[in-house]
């Protein structure tokens, strides 16, 4: 009797090794509601100390949206999904100096907080809590530089994408950062305040 269970557990061990390898994961696909067809960008609020990123922003990811055109965009009281999101973050840091202490480096790092909103169901459908974009780049007087505004525009493109990409493949996507990695708003207000290229 002993020698058939474990005979038996046995054979059942070697039929469960054989197969793990074959095993797996495969999560199931996030497909947007079906009663969602029509998108709306709400403008970004900007809680940062920049005048008029928000503006930029908002219009990238309308942009993005009419690139891709897996779903429309239209006005917010016609359309089932809002796009609704803030811009948290934005830290300019100079990282390399000249002989004379004069920025040549900087690194530029913008984080920004979106969700979508089901307008049916009146409940958010997937939450971003900090999405992360930096771009380091030189200073504008030195070859292939770039002017502080020529790298928002490369943020924003960035930003827009992963908005849209979030919304358009789902979960797994695109990821925020850790909230352990974010600055400390102290940090942000003394680093944003310091430079000006």
């Amino acid at each position: 009797m002993k020698k058939t269970i474990l005979l038996t557990a046995a054979l059942g061990l070697a039929a469960c090794s054989s197969t793990t390898s074959d095993i797996v994961y495969k999560p199931a696909a996030q497909i947007m509601p079906a009663n969602i067809k029509r998108i709306a960008v709400r403008p970004f609020a900007n809680k940062t100390q920049q005048f008029g990123l928000e503006e930029k922003l908002t219009l990238k990811v309308i942009d993005e949206f009419l690139k891709n055109g897996e779903y429309s965009i239209s006005p917010e009281n016609s359309a089932q999904g809002v796009i609704v999101g803030e811009i948290s973050h934005y830290i300019l840091t100079p990282i390399q100096y000249d002989v004379n202490m004069v920025p040549t480096v900087y690194k530029l790092n913008v984080i920004a907080a979106v969700r979508l909103l089901d307008r049916e169901q009146n409940r958010y459908i997937w939450e971003e809590p900090a999405l992360q974009v930096t771009k380091m780049y030189s200073a504008a007087n030195l070859p292939g530089g770039l002017t502080e505004e020529q790298a928002r525009e490369a943020i924003w493109e960035i930003l827009a994408k992963d908005v849209v990409l979030r919304t358009v493949s789902g979960f797994g996507s695109v990821s925020s950062a850790s909230y352990k990695k974010m600055p400390a708003p102290n940090e942000v207000q003394a680093s944003s305040a310091t430079v000006n290229p």
